[in-house]
């Protein structure tokens, strides 16, 4: 197999797969591209696997219904018939949230919801209320009477949030109680019989304040756990599907990463590292949104991803060794060669500004940079020369 030029670094190239239906089985369908990438001449040590955490789960048929979802709430919490289930910062979307929402107040029909945001944004940075309303208000708690009269819409979607969750759970036969506060803690005011914490990123610290003070809460990654269709991430990661469905991050990632490594191995002799991936790790500097509405970048990862990425400042040394040694351009590069080589600490000179990234974040936001969400039809990538 040819190897990639000198001249040329790092690469992602997006493999289109065909539409990947429920049944199917995944590791033969990546499998089979990669046995034509092997022909190509376009796959080789070292190269890396990334698959989008979408078409695994969709393969392995791992959908849950509003109705599961209810089943699951009611029993975990022993919610009554009328009950009244309180929701404690959960993100602000049609995608991630609005379905397990549903599914909530499914669970207490006749009785009431309690959704308490997070002000003025989610953990991912989805404006809830305009800050400017935040500030003039100036209030810890703002509650359902301080909100009547006003329209929040979301300035890049245009979603009132607000007004969206209150009719999903309106339309499931509960009364809703939405207010704003940033201590999760205060929901014990409201008198729930069950809470779940529904942030993704801090949910243990969230869990954790309000067990302090009501001790029948549980979080997103503890619901739909176990039964045919699971995930050991729970409803997290969980993404919005048709006909009333709700398609579950996929289960037993470790297995299928080292099931297709060592397939690679095996009948190809090619020893790569593979990855499942979700969202990536970046915040979009326009909308001021962090992306990552998964529990991680990468729900599972081959043991060679299990390390930091870091390295020399080149832009640093390149300078250092033109104007203060007067070195010439062939004298620097033998000297940036020869400094790759030597170990150094993480806070020496020549790493500053180098800082060291969990190499899974960042080949899970590369992938996900490449295949993208909408119609690109690439959901495995092939990443090369990134170990070299």
């Amino acid at each position: 197999m040819s190897r990639l030029p000198e001249y040329v670094g790092p690469m992602a190239i997006g493999l289109k797969m065909g539409v990947i239906l429920p049944g199917m089985q995944i590791i033969d369908k990546v499998f089979d591209r990669l046995v034509d990438c092997c022909r190509d001449d376009l796959l080789e040590d070292g190269d890396i696997i990334a698959i989008t955490e979408s078409v695994v789960a969709r393969a392995q048929n791992n959908y849950v219904t509003t109705a599961d979802i209810a089943r699951e709430v009611k029993n975990r919490l022993r919610l009554p018939d009328k009950g009244r289930v309180a929701v404690v910062f959960p993100i602000a979307s049609r995608n991630r949230f609005a379905m397990i929402l549903q599914g909530i107040a499914e669970a207490v029909p006749g009785g009431e919801v309690v959704v308490q945001f997070s002000f003025p944004c989610d953990e991912v940075g989805n404006q809830v209320v305009s800050a400017d309303f935040c500030k003039d208000l100036n209030r810890d708690l703002i509650s359902a009477g301080d909100l009547e009269g006003s329209d929040f819409k979301h300035p890049i979607t245009g979603v009132n949030y607000i007004r969206l969750y209150r009719e999903i759970i309106e339309a499931a036969g509960a009364r809703p109680v939405i207010y704003l506060c940033n201590d999760p803690a205060r929901v014990v005011e409201y008198e729930p019989d069950g809470v779940i914490a529904a942030n993704i990123h801090n949910r243990a610290k969230t869990r954790q304040a309000i067990k302090k003070m009501f001790d029948n809460c549980v979080s997103l990654d503890e619901l739909c756990t176990t039964g045919e269709a699971s995930s050991e991430w729970g409803l997290l990661g969980s993404n919005m599907s048709a006909c009333g469905k709700l398609k579950l991050a996929p289960r037993d990632g470790e297995r299928l990463v080292r099931e297709l490594q060592r397939r690679l191995k095996e009948e190809l002799g090619v020893s790569a590292e593979v990855l499942i991936y979700g969202d990536g790790a970046y915040r979009d500097p326009t909308t001021g949104i962090y992306e990552l509405a998964d529990p991680k970048t990468a729900f599972a990862a081959t043991d060679g991803l299990n390390t930091f990425r870091e390295g020399i400042k080149l832009k640093y040394l390149a300078d250092l060794y033109y104007y203060e040694h007067g070195k010439c351009a062939s004298e620097i590069e033998q000297i940036l060669a020869e400094e790759k080589m030597r170990s150094s600490s993480a806070d020496s000179m020549i790493k500053e500004g180098t800082t060291p990234r969990r190499l899974e974040d960042v080949l899970a936001s590369l992938a996900d940079l490449v295949s993208g969400s909408a119609d690109a039809g690439t959901p495995v990538v092939l990443i090369k020369g990134f170990l070299s």
